[in-house]
């Protein structure tokens, strides 16, 4: 008679314990974006719908909602309900915009933060992801010429859902695309354009998943990139690098 040990099956009570214990450590980059007004102005071609290249929101309320993440971010839980809140009333303003709707996901899904019922997390992080589909689902080659905070609108959207989806837990299979998503913004042409500050959030975020895969030459060598970089993430990207 062999001694083969059966695995036992996972108990509900042990799923619930499960979904409990990735919320505090999820952290959403804010794309490395200014608390700022969209600038939506650039050149695009002729034929895109107007809609998608002009913000409907007052500029003031895209900055409040950057400003109240930017907040969330650093850890003030108040302000993640504002951010989705006002997020979701730019969404709903501009419906063709991606860039409010892919902010408005990451900010949904950190609500998951914000709640110790298994249930409640599971459904913020699901409306986030079914939000941050939908963004990346609406991109066209328009987005690419437009600007949000400098940034190519397109760059945005993608990095944004990158940074999320790499911050949830394996349970929800988004890592890998959530890898993709990041390898495509690194290799896009339209990043050498970008704003520095977004340039080295990228970078960073580059190096997070280079060392959560145990590859820390290469885990070194983006934080190197950002600490000679003269980036406002320098200091950040040194003390890193000192505990590598």
């Amino acid at each position: 008679m062999s001694n083969v040990t059966t695995p036992r099956p996972t108990s509900r009570s042990t799923t619930r314990r499960t979904a409990l214990l990735w919320a505090a450590g999820l952290s959403i980059a804010a794309a490395g974006l200014p608390a700022q007004a969209a600038d939506t102005s650039a050149a695009a071609p002729a034929a895109a719908p107007a809609t998608t290249l002009q913000a409907a929101a007052p500029d003031a309320a895209y900055g409040a909602a950057m400003a109240a993440f930017d907040r969330a971010l650093a850890g003030d839980e108040a302000a993640i309900a504002q951010a989705a809140a006002q997020f979701r009333a730019l969404m709903a303003a501009d419906p063709a915009q991606p860039v409010y709707r892919a902010q408005a996901g990451a900010a949904t899904s950190m609500l998951a933060n914000t709640t110790l019922l298994p249930w409640k997390k599971m459904g913020h992080v699901e409306d986030g992801m079914a939000l941050l589909d939908k963004a990346l689902a609406q991109l066209t080659p328009a987005h690419d010429a437009q600007r949000v905070g400098g940034v190519p609108a397109s760059l945005v959207v993608r990095f944004t859902a990158a940074s999320t989806f790499s911050a949830l837990p394996a349970m929800f299979n988004r890592g890998e695309r959530g890898a993709r998503l990041l390898d495509a913004v690194l290799k896009s042409p339209l990043l050498a354009d970008a704003p520095l500050p977004f340039r080295a959030s990228v970078w960073l975020r580059a190096a997070d998943s280079a060392a959560s895969a145990q590859r820390t030459d290469e885990a070194r060598q983006w934080l190197q990139r950002v600490a000679g970089s003269g980036a406002p993430q320098a200091g950040q990207a040194q003390a890193r690098l000192k505990a590598l």
